[in-house]
């Protein structure tokens, strides 16, 4: 008996098998072998197809199938993790109006600003725990005023995994924590807010009905199963944005506890059974998998678009053809903690929220040409993006968000011990390396919902810490490094 698993991204799609007896991972695939390409159409945006991510779900699907060489038969439930903040617009024949506008998109962000200045701060941030910002209500708001010939033809709005979904079952569902995650859910009322609706004038039959994040949300189809290579009928049975499901993944469920993860984008998420905000919107308040109106569940994510992108970059065009991030960690670790002064700031990949929704770029300081080497740049891309997590932690701390211990996935920026180290050392605390990733989180919270474990911690109760960074005694070469980049920062900002 197994459970299947996937991770819809902006770069890739994962899939994973799990068996469910044991919740050993059997298998990881993923699809396809370069990075999946982003319009940009215009500056500051972002596009993707659906069908390109549906198509490569296929393709990882099948790749997963041919390497255990498993009867579709025995997979007993699908669950799906997926990029955050994406707007997909389909229309009456459940076809995709136009490509999605996913999270990195910044063309909304004056949408977001002016919204949050007419409906009223207070309010906002009351009833919505967060700004409209550049999220996914903001999205919809430009598609109205630029594109009113598609959006008079919407039926429905979705997200990205609700899309996928879509694909899989033929039904149009979203989840409670993905209207919040779109900044359509009122939580003091704990419903769809009637304010964003108003405020934009959205039609509500445009917002698909809701089932709960870990619940039975359909059945494979025939003909996507025949495109999957399954078998029909499977139960598709839990969906959440990659960030909570990230969390999920990592047990990470009560108050108190903390995930984060180094991917295309940095992300430090923290749970509390508190409505709580930033006055700001620097941080963002969601719906948790596991909140419930009796028993709340919020989970609060410091987003960093330019983290793993940036690395990516670097790789791409600094390194000589080929290079590894093994060798590049290998030849970042000669140079002494501070890159001897080169400082590279790594937002580069759209509109910043923990920078008051700026798009204020990538940008490399302090460069010596008789002194600096490739090297100096592998050390100073991994400290920026630490030095910005670090960054955004203050403000979860002036919320009230005590991290003495975070738990982060073993397939991303956090492989690097520079970048783990630097991280660990300047928030004072332990980092646990776990053995998982996304998409074995969705397999097995998909397992919950059918019933095969009896809840998440069953589920969870075999994730392998594999190491843990523990901050260093002598910190202060960490912390000069850290402050003379928040000084460049300063400057910009």
């Amino acid at each position: 008996m197994y459970l299947l698993g996937f991770d819809i991204g902006s770069s890739s799609i994962k899939a994973a098998l799990v068996q469910a007896e044991t919740g050993a991972t059997l298998a990881i695939a993923h699809s396809p072998d370069t990075e999946m390409p982003i319009a940009a159409p215009q500056p500051g945006w972002a596009e993707q197809d659906p069908e390109v991510w549906w198509e490569q779900a296929c393709r990882a699907t099948r790749k997963l199938l041919s390497q255990q060489q498993v009867e579709p038969g025995t997979i007993k439930g699908i669950g799906i993790a997926y990029q955050m903040h994406g707007l997909v617009l389909v229309d009456r024949d459940l076809k995709p109006l136009r490509p999605s506008i996913i999270w990195c998109d910044s063309r909304a962000v004056e949408v977001g600003n002016r919204a949050f200045d007419a409906i009223g701060h207070e309010k906002c941030l009351t009833e919505l725990l967060n700004s409209p910002g550049n999220f996914t209500a903001s999205k919809l708001k430009w598609v109205k005023d630029n594109e009113p010939e598609i959006y008079r033809r919407i039926h429905k709005i979705m997200l990205p995994g609700d899309y996928i979904a879509l694909r899989m079952t033929n039904q149009v569902t979203t989840s409670p924590s993905g209207l919040s995650e779109g900044i359509f859910w009122d939580f003091s009322k704990n419903e769809l807010s009637g304010t964003v609706l108003n405020f934009f004038g959205f039609d509500r039959q445009l917002i698909p009905d809701t089932a709960p994040n870990l619940s039975i949300q359909g059945a494979l189809t025939r003909s996507a199963a025949e495109e999957m290579g399954l078998s029909p009928g499977i139960p598709v049975a839990y969906r959440a944005g990659d960030q909570p499901n990230n969390a999920l993944t990592l047990n990470v469920l009560q108050p108190g506890e903390v995930a984060a993860t180094g991917g295309t984008s940095g992300v430090i998420y923290s749970v509390t059974d508190k409505p709580v905000f930033d006055s700001l919107s620097r941080v963002n308040s969601f719906l948790h998998v596991n909140h419930d109106a009796g028993k709340p569940r919020i989970g609060v994510l410091l987003c960093i678009n330019g983290a793993g992108i940036q690395y990516n970059w670097m790789r791409q065009n600094m390194g000589k053809a080929g290079i590894t991030y093994p060798q590049m960690e290998e030849m970042a670790s000669r140079i002494p903690i501070g890159s001897e002064g080169l400082r590279i700031l790594p937002f580069g990949n759209g509109a910043e929220r923990m920078l008051s929704n700026r798009d204020v770029g990538a940008q490399i300081l302090n460069l010596q040409f008789n002194r600096h080497t490739n090297a100096h740049f592998f050390r100073a891309a991994l400290e920026g993006v630490a030095f910005s997590f670090a960054h955004g932690v203050s403000i979860l701390k002036d919320m009230g968000m005590d991290i003495s211990v975070m738990r982060v996935g073993n397939d991303n920026l956090f492989r690097s011990d520079i970048f783990s180290q630097t991280l660990s050392s300047l928030l004072g605390c332990r980092i646990q390396v776990v053995e998982t990733t996304g998409a074995v989180g969705a397999a097995k919270a998909a397992g919950v919902a059918t019933g095969i474990y009896s809840g998440i911690e069953e589920a969870m109760h075999n994730t392998e810490v594999l190491m843990t960074h523990e901050p260093q005694r002598d910190r202060q070469a960490y912390t000069s490094a850290f402050d003379s980049w928040e000084k460049e920062l300063s400057k910009r900002f």
